[in-house]
């Protein structure tokens, strides 16, 4: 069975990557993908590019006989405009159209996972679009599916290390009032399963940061390590949670340290993010957990900059499609 890629934002790499990965599919053991795309926007990239790719329009069920000889691609109602780096509310539609089916098709059971491409939140806000992120936005459609909205939870994961923000897409400023007990409690527990039923830990080591300098120093840099963390860290370890912390952020993420743990949690988005994405820009993969379906992402943005001029690598889309098929149990 094949994956279910969405294009992203059609200004930004996304379709630079996607097609550089399927022109690597047999040097680097691609896993069949079907792309959901606009089939013009992406033959006038690969012109641009002087990319020598065979764009064919296919659905989930055709798209792993065609994926050795041609890039199976699902055309989007709604059309993307050529513009690379140059990012337009236009566009907007279709790039939701592009998440929109790549969920469906896989809680049909039609594609193993959802993988996604970069979005630039700036003109999807433009259009109307009102979910902070990708994370939200995919909760809000397995909520439609199942009658319950799930609490998604995103994890950074690469070869030397994986994080998990427990908060994510708010301002820093916002964070200790946003950050409870409970959610620790239920961010962790998702961690635990997810870890176990997806990647096959059978007993998940969680490090969990502190959210002050040094951890609190207890209580002298901030009382919220002493009055929220450790009460949950507490419970978790009641309940058979192998969680242990807080742990000040400054000493986490060294190589001695990433030895004694399987997952890093941290309270907010940079906490976690700046040193994943350090020790694993290229080959980083976005995994959201929690949700009653795989889905992976590479790491890194849109990169308007380089869309449409051959530099960008395809390095962690190619790590996010092998990180999804074998989730999924596809490979």
């Amino acid at each position: 069975m094949v994956l279910a890629l969405s294009v992203g934002d059609p200004s930004g790499i996304g379709p630079d990557v996607a097609m550089d990965a399927w022109l690597r599919r047999k040097t680097h053991s691609i896993p069949p993908f079907l792309l959901i795309a606009d089939p013009d926007q992406l033959r006038s990239r690969a012109q641009r590019l002087g990319y020598a790719v065979d764009i064919v329009q296919s659905d989930a069920a055709g798209a792993t006989n065609l994926f050795a000889s041609a890039l199976p691609v699902m055309s989007l109602k709604n059309r993307h405009i050529e513009q690379p780096g140059q990012p337009d509310a236009t566009n907007a539609a279709g790039t939701i159209e592009a998440i929109d089916t790549a969920v469906a098709l896989t809680l049909q059971g039609l594609t193993s996972a959802v993988v996604t491409c970069p979005i630039a939140k700036k003109p999807l806000y433009d259009a109307g679009f009102r979910f902070p992120g990708h994370t939200e936005y995919l909760a809000h459609l397995a909520g439609q599916s199942t009658g319950v909205v799930p609490h998604a939870v995103m994890m950074i994961a690469g070869p030397l290390l994986r994080t998990v923000p427990v908060t994510i897409h708010i301002p820093l400023k916002d964070v200790p009032a946003a950050l409870t007990t409970a959610l620790i409690i239920e961010t962790c527990q998702i961690i635990q399963r997810d870890m176990q039923s997806r990647f096959g830990l059978r007993n998940p080591r969680l490090a969990v940061s502190g959210l002050n300098p040094h951890a609190g120093e207890s209580g002298a840099l901030g009382l919220e390590d002493d009055a929220v963390i450790v009460p949950a860290i507490t419970a978790l370890k009641a309940a058979g949670i192998n969680a242990f912390g807080p742990l000040p952020a400054d000493t986490m993420f060294h190589a001695a340290a990433r030895e004694t743990y399987d997952v890093a949690v941290c309270m907010y988005h940079d906490q976690a993010l700046i040193p994943a994405k350090a020790l694993g820009f290229d080959d980083g993969v976005n995994v959201t957990l929690g949700l009653p379906f795989v889905r992976t992402s590479p790491d890194h943005g849109t990169a308007f900059g380089i869309a449409g001029t051959g530099t960008a690598k395809p390095d962690s889309l190619i790590a996010a499609l092998k990180m999804a098929a074998h989730m999924s149990g596809a490979l």
